[in-house]
């Protein structure tokens, strides 16, 4: 399957791409493929069961079931009608009460992923009519089991890649850069790519001056205080600007973003939900700190960055159930980081150098939210996310692209180092900070 820039920057809402936007999908395809029945059962396994009530996976679940689609639900009814479902126990003329039907089982794992959900309907007579297991792979990817031989079908691209260094060496034999070669592998018009990518870039920006107009608590028990809008405007009215004026900017930006991502507005997943605020914040630095900023530059930085995500993906992953937040947040800045180094005009070698950079340094890092709400710690990492992908795009482009460690040296790495990673920190708030802040 080619991974695309449309299928790594998806319309959706927060607050995770592996526990809401996911199981909402999965839960509408599995009842839309459905006749009339009496009864519909979802049970959640492993970190969907640990860290499912924080992320609110059973109200996705339940609106998925009910038919809606994360990037057509509006955000600000979501809650109005997932209560009336739980008031009337009914979806349609279907009987379903969230508190029974939905199950959370901490004890069965599966193999194929540890993000596991599995859908059973009845009928009348309470005789099983359809049952299927379904995988929120991360980044709002879904897969049912059985469905996963055939994941690598589909139409051939011009530049088939698989790595680093074969896009690196797809770009030498055909004279190509890096955003050319993936909007050829979009397999659309150019004019519909580019008029999707603005969309996104614009509605990416609309996030973060909606999160910089905006105060008050997030929800759940931490009763986390909205930081973006103080932030910002003391950067703004602090006086004499100082030298890494712009960074604190960069922060306030991705902030912004994922306040409304905790508060279950309206984001871009990109390539998570978690992580959604890092591609945001660089992007608007590059419009508003990089001299010579132009559409065509927001266009390339897309297709490079989803161009080193599909890599990603394919070779190690972006969900941090499976890998910690190195997947999350560190896929998110090499992303953002080969995105501004494109954007900017490098060459080939440079931007998979700000890639391999932005992922060396985020190697190892846990997933570890705290009461299972991502909010803390992954706020705040997404601000760090987004100056170290500025610091690489930076590094980068002083420098020749000649470097010791590969991108696909550091994302094997990354692979291994997940896999070696206990379970404990990995998207369960079971281990780290997760169980070491107090909830109060």
């Amino acid at each position: 399957m080619t991974v695309g820039v449309f299928d790594l920057f998806k319309i959706g809402i927060g607050p995770s791409s592996s526990h809401t936007v996911g199981p909402m999908k999965a839960a509408n395809f599995f009842a839309s493929n459905l006749g009339p029945v009496a009864r519909i059962t979802a049970t959640v396994y492993g970190s969907l069961a640990w860290t499912g009530k924080g992320h609110s996976t059973d109200k996705a679940l339940t609106l998925g079931l009910a038919g809606w689609l994360p990037e057509s639900i509006d955000p600000d009814s979501a809650d109005a009608q997932y209560a009336e479902i739980c008031s009337s126990r009914r979806i349609g003329s279907m009987e379903f009460d969230p508190a029974r039907d939905i199950l959370f089982d901490f004890q069965k794992t599966f193999d194929h992923h540890p993000n596991a959900m599995c859908f059973e309907a009845f009928d009348a007579a309470g005789r099983s009519v359809a049952r299927e297991v379904w995988f929120s792979i991360g980044g709002g990817f879904v897969t049912r089991d059985g469905d996963s031989a055939r994941a690598d079908s589909g139409l051939p691209v011009p530049f088939p890649y698989a790595s680093g260094e074969a896009l690196l060496a797809l770009g030498r034999e055909h004279n190509k850069g890096i955003a050319e070669m993936a909007l050829a592998n979009e397999r659309l018009p150019q004019e519909e790519v580019f008029a999707g990518i603005d969309r996104i870039a614009q509605m990416m920006f609309d996030c973060i001056e909606r999160g910089l107009s905006r105060t008050g608590t997030l929800p759940g028990a931490l009763k986390v205080k909205r930081r973006a809008k103080s932030i910002y405007n003391r950067v703004t009215t602090s006086g004499p600007r100082v030298a890494h004026d712009s960074m604190n900017f960069v922060s306030a930006f991705a902030i912004a973003v994922n306040e409304e991502n905790a508060s279950g507005g309206r984001i871009v997943t990109a390539p998570t939900n978690g992580a959604a605020g890092v591609v945001p914040a660089v992007l608007r630095y590059y419009r508003d700190f990089c001299e010579g900023s132009n559409r065509e530059g927001i266009r390339a930085f897309f297709l490079a960055a989803a161009a080193v995500g599909s890599i990603i993906k394919r070779n190690a992953s972006i969900s941090g159930a499976e890998i910690g937040c190195q997947g999350e947040v560190g896929s998110a800045a090499a992303m953002a980081a080969a995105g501004l180094a494109a954007a900017l005009g490098a060459t080939n070698a440079q931007i998979e150098n700000a890639a391999e950079i932005a992922i060396e340094h985020h190697l190892g890092m846990t997933c570890d939210p705290v009461g299972g709400l991502v909010q803390i710690p992954c706020i705040e990492r997404n601000a760090f996310g987004a100056v170290k992908a500025i610091q690489a795009a930076s590094l980068a482009l002083l420098g020749d692209g000649v470097h010791h460690v590969s991108l696909d040296q550091a994302i094997e790495t990354m692979r291994q180092t997940g896999a070696d990673m206990q379970t404990k920190y990995k998207e369960t708030s079971l281990g780290g900070l997760a169980v070491n802040v107090i909830e109060c």
